[in-house]
């Protein structure tokens, strides 16, 4: 969580870098879109727009990816080991699940685990827009914005816009993070 607060002004230019459209530049640069952001939006503060969906929804983010992995995994290896699972290579009796298991599991834990936390995201970077957006008055605090988003676009064509394009980044990034963490329990030894 740290690490998203000290980064988290840098998140808030780029979102609004990569906003702009052309022949509608609001920032000539990183430096100008800092000053600019500093000047018009509540000096340091304004730079942590957005902050609190992000916090919130990093909980059931992890909370629900460990949890999916966990359960896929132990169900995967209780009823299903031989096909499912092979003996760690640092501890024989110990059943862990095959790399290609490993890949889907965490795969589908991270797919999950994005769709419920999805909504955090969207109010995130609405927020991040400020006043860029038309609509900025409407969408001052999370609350608010939940509020907006859901009201004008409902849920798929509101809360959840563009989840589909964010599996494409967040499936395979997940299966490869859990397949990589459960190898490197075995590598430490910590089966």
């Amino acid at each position: 969580m740290t690490a998203v607060i000290c980064t988290y002004p840098l998140d808030m230019v780029r979102v609004r870098l990569a906003f702009q459209v052309k022949g509608e530049h609001t920032y000539t640069g990183i430096i100008h879109a800092f000053k600019t952001i500093y000047a018009k939006e509540g000096g340091f503060l304004g730079f942590y727009r957005g902050l609190m969906p992000t916090i919130l929804g990093m909980a059931p983010y992890a909370g629900v990816s460990f949890f999916t992995f966990g359960t896929l995994k132990s169900v995967g290896l209780s009823h299903a080991p031989t096909l499912l699972g092979r003996p760690s290579s640092d501890n024989p009796n110990v059943l862990v699940l095959k790399t290609h298991i490993n890949l889907l599991c965490g795969g589908v834990a991270g797919a999950i685990a994005q769709t419920i936390s999805y909504p955090f995201d969207v109010t995130r970077r609405r927020m991040q827009l400020g006043t860029v957006l038309p609509e900025y008055e409407k969408c001052l605090t999370m609350w608010e914005t939940l509020k907006y988003v859901y009201g004008h676009h409902g849920i798929r064509r509101g809360l959840y816009r563009g989840l589909s394009l964010n599996y494409i980044r967040c499936v395979p990034s997940q299966a490869v993070a859990f397949t990589t963490y459960e190898l490197m329990k075995q590598f430490l030894h910590l089966n």
